[in-house]
């Protein structure tokens, strides 16, 4: 048994007779260097209640190389790409070292969750959101946890999430549902809507900032 076989099998050992973390890996595809690792959303948080998987690839010369981790439930996180899960974070670069394991990089993430860096982002449209409206930030985070993650909510909510059925698109893009009638009442797509309100940041005091003006000519830009 090579010695990156041997070290992984152990890694996974310790996690499983760790009852304390809440942190689990489970082979994908028997294979011992594609993983699977989940967590629990950290408490005080909009992830809290939320069970958060992430996919792990071990390189070939693992330990002195880090480890390639990525959200497979969908984050919204400065830090965390929303589209691709996607993932800042120095130790899974520079910052890497042969003494981290699985284990503790995991609880890494999930202290990321706590503390985002918004300053070094990953996802620059969910950054903006965080640093100009906070409140509306967490919101939205809490409303993808519920959706994505199986975290608490109203009944209606899970329930859309159970039975598949249309999610609030308007509430998954961190925006206030007035602001997107308002400018499809005026005959503009409702998804093309969406998407320039997302990307101009028209949230929080950020509204004020933003003419209607410059929103219609960024709606009627082909």
């Amino acid at each position: 048994m090579d010695a990156r076989l041997r070290r992984v099998n152990k890694e996974i050992a310790d996690c499983k007779n760790d009852k304390t973390s809440n942190i689990s890996l489970e082979l994908v595809d028997n294979s011992p260097f594609h993983l699977k690792g989940s967590f629990p959303g950290p408490e005080d948080t909009p992830y809290q209640g939320g069970h958060f998987e992430v996919d792990i690839i071990i390189p070939d010369s693992y330990p002195f190389q880090p480890v390639k981790m990525k959200f497979i439930t969908k984050v919204y996180h400065p830090n965390v790409s929303s589209a691709s899960g996607a993932i800042c974070l120095d130790i899974l670069k520079d910052a890497w070292s042969p003494v981290l394991t699985l284990k503790s990089t995991l609880i890494s993430l999930q202290s990321l969750l706590c503390s985002p860096e918004p300053n070094d982002p990953q996802d620059a449209e969910v950054a903006k959101h965080y640093t100009t409206s906070k409140g509306s930030f967490d919101e939205t985070a809490r409303y993808w946890t519920q959706i994505y993650a199986g975290g608490p909510g109203p009944k209606d909510v899970k329930e859309s999430r159970v039975s598949g059925a249309a999610r609030d698109d308007v509430a998954i893009a961190g925006l206030e549902k007035a602001h997107v009638d308002q400018f499809e009442g005026i005959g503009f797509p409702r998804n093309k809507v969406i998407d320039v309100l997302r990307r101009l940041n028209y949230r929080g005091a950020n509204v004020a900032q933003i003419s209607e003006d410059r929103i219609v000519e960024e709606l009627l830009k082909p």
